[in-house]
């Protein structure tokens, strides 16, 4: 039996109909932009999320951006990045005229090493710090990190494209951040039906600084106070994604269920995990096994090819060594804990609704692969 590393359309039942008719809806009234759908969406995510202040666009990268900008972060300032993360999170530093240097990673939880970030305050003076909470969880120093850069008088951005529904001691895991970000992207755990995202904050001025900016800059229709971009969220969108809140919570839990049987399971083949920091409710983004023999994660990774089963390397390399950052990079800071990372990542299938038998048979797969390596 084949198990696809993730699969989007595992809809609930009555979803596409109520799906259907929405959009039929609308596009019968011609409600394309703006208007309730957006609106409506902006207020549920809020508590949801933690923050005062949502402001949806038109996904994750300009979110980041949007999030640079309202904070006047610009040319001749340095902006600090993980070395392990998703190619946005440098690449919208450069795309507001910045300069990223990255920061090493914190082989416990993905998170970035509070020791190369102490450094690099000290040695770069930096304007700003971008933090990604990769896998479904934040570093264990969350609360330190954010103490760290509020005593430095840098502003701390936490891209959250992976971290939607994450609580840490019981709250949304975003709350109490000076300004954050997530994604809508269609395989995150609150997915579009296209790129969709949003800036978070507490911040009532940066707040509306980010929806004047992802609206041309607007202070009325044909006033600008500032140069910004088109980056405004369709309510096509809108609505695809209120609709799909009404089955979070059953998505949500359903994600868990499959990262709570990897835990209890792999650890008995012989398979190193790396799981949320203890005061973490993960939210099932993604599994995440370590190897310290690659070779041994490329007998296992073909293995699972041979047999149909789906996995991931998130992620496969680290920023600093990528091709398209020597130009733009003031430096790494740190060590190499972010090269072992990449280098024995895997990721087994993992998604909303996984059946009992498609989790047993991934593991039976990954037994095999073990037992003959």
């Amino acid at each position: 039996m084949k198990v696809p590393f993730i699969d989007i359309k595992r809809y609930e039942p009555g979803f596409v109909d109520a799906v259907t008719a929405k959009f039929g809806e609308m596009v019968t009234n011609a409600q394309f932009m703006g208007g309730d759908e957006v609106s409506l969406l902006e207020q549920k995510l809020a508590p949801l999320m933690g923050a005062g202040f949502v402001v949806s666009c038109a996904n994750g990268t300009d979110a980041l951006q949007l999030a640079l900008r309202a904070l006047g972060v610009g040319r001749g300032d340095t902006v600090l990045v993980p070395d392990v993360t998703f190619w946005a999170t440098f690449e919208a530093v450069v795309n507001v005229g910045a300069t990223p240097a990255t920061l090493d990673v914190d082989l416990a939880d993905g998170g970035i090493s509070v020791a190369a970030l102490r450094q690099a305050l000290a040695d770069l003076s930096p304007t700003a710090v971008i933090i990604a909470h990769l896998y479904g969880w934040a570093s264990a120093h969350l609360l330190d990190i954010r103490n760290i850069c509020k005593q430095a008088g840098v502003h701390l951005i936490e891209d959250g494209a992976q971290c939607f529904g994450t609580l840490i001691d019981s709250r949304p895991v975003l709350e109490g951040a000076l300004i954050s970000t997530t994604s809508f992207y269609p395989a995150k755990v609150l997915g579009g039906a296209g790129d969709g995202g949003a800036v978070l904050t507490n911040d009532a001025g940066l707040a509306e600084k980010v929806r004047q900016l992802a609206n041309h800059g607007r202070t009325s229709h044909y006033g600008y106070g500032e140069v910004g971009w088109n980056s405004r969220l369709d309510s096509l969108q809108a609505a695809f994604l209120n609709l799909s809140l009404g089955h979070f919570e059953a998505r949500l839990a359903s994600r868990r269920r499959s990262a709570r049987y990897y835990r209890d399971t792999l650890p008995a083949l012989g398979i190193q995990l790396m799981d949320a920091p203890a005061q973490y409710a993960e939210n099932g983004y993604c599994n995440v096994c370590l190897f310290d023999d690659e070779q041994l994660r490329k007998r296992v990774q073909l293995r699972l090819s041979e047999e149909g089963i789906g996995f991931g390397n998130i992620y496969p390399g680290v920023i600093s060594t990528q091709a398209g950052a020597a130009q733009y990079t003031r430096g790494h800071v740190g060590g190499t804990a972010g090269k072992k990372l990449c280098a024995g990542v895997l990721n087994l299938p993992l998604f909303a609704y996984m059946t009992d038998i498609e989790l047993e048979r991934v593991t039976a797969v990954v037994a095999q692969a073990m037992a003959t390596a």
